[in-house]
C-alpha cells in the first residue's frame, strides 16, 4: 500500500520520545541512530514536537522521525509539513485514517479490541499499534489475536519495558515494541546522550 517502509520494519524497538526543548531533539535522535534504533515516534503532547521532528528530518540523516499521538487531521497535516516519515495514533476514527492514507505516509492507527482490527483489516490496514499493551491484555491478549486474525501485525505500545519486550518480540504477529525506557528521565535531563546510546544499542540487540 505504501512504498516507503512499515515503522514496523526498522528495528525491533521504536523509541517513543516527549521532547519538551525543541534543542534536544538532535542529539537525542543521534543517540538513538547511533544505537542502532532508526526509526523514532515523536509525540505530538508537547509545543516542541513539530520543531523536534522538523530538526531531526534535517540533521539527522540516518533518521527515521515519525509523529505520533497524531489524533487529528489538522494533526496529520502538521506532521507530514514537519518532515515526519510515518504517523502513529492511540486510536482510530473514519476521519482520521482517511487523513493518514491521503497523506501519503505510512502509518500505525491504534487498536485495542479485536473489533478494531476486524475494521482496519476490512479497509485494507494491516500493520497497527497495540495500545495501551500492558493494560489491554498485553502478550496474551496479542497471542489469541494471532488465530483468527492472522494477517494483522503490531506494535504493541504502553507500559512495556526492557524486561517485557522479549516476550512480545517472540509473538509472530509483533513486528516491533514502542517503549521509553531507553530514554530515562535522568539521562534526558542530563543530557547524557552517551547512556541513551548504551540503551538503545540494549534494545535493538532485542530482536536478534
Amino acid at each position: 500500500m505504501h512504498s516507503a517502509p512499515s515503522p514496523l520494519d526498522h528495528a525491533p524497538v521504536l523509541p517513543v520520545v516527549v521532547i519538551e526543548d525543541a534543542t534536544d531533539a538532535v542529539p537525542l535522535a543521534r543517540a538513538l541512530v547511533a544505537g542502532g534504533l532508526p526509526a523514532i515516534e515523536v509525540t505530538l503532547r508537547t509545543p516542541a514536537a513539530l520543531d523536534a521532528i522538523g530538526s531531526i528530518a534535517a540533521e539527522v540523516p540516518g533518521a527515521v522521525v515519525g509523529a505520533g499521538t497524531v489524533v487529528s487531521a489538522r494533526g496529520v497535516a502538521d506532521a507530514a509539513a514537519a518532515g515526519a516519515r510515518f504517523l502513529v495514533s492511540p486510536g482510530w476514527t473514519n476521519g482520521l485514517l482517511d487523513a493518514m492514507e491521503a497523506s501519503g505516509l505510512p502509518f500505525l492507527p491504534g487498536v485495542s479490541t479485536a473489533s478494531e482490527v476486524v475494521a482496519l483489516l476490512e479497509r485494507g490496514v494491516r500493520d497497527m499499534k497495540f495500545f495501551p499493551a500492558q493494560a489491554a491484555g498485553g502478550t496474551a491478549y496479542l497471542k489469541s489475536l494471532a488465530g483468527p486474525l492472522p494477517h494483522a501485525r503490531f506494535c504493541p505500545t504502553g507500559g512495556i519495558t526492557a524486561t517485557s519486550a522479549p516476550a512480545y518480540l517472540a509473538l509472530p504477529n509483533v513486528g516491533c515494541v514502542g517503549g521509553t525506557w531507553m530514554l530515562p528521565a535522568d539521562a534526558l535531563a542530563a543530557h547524557d546522550w552517551t547512556r541513551v546510546e548504551s540503551l538503545a544499542r540494549e534494545a535493538s540487540a532485542l530482536g536478534g
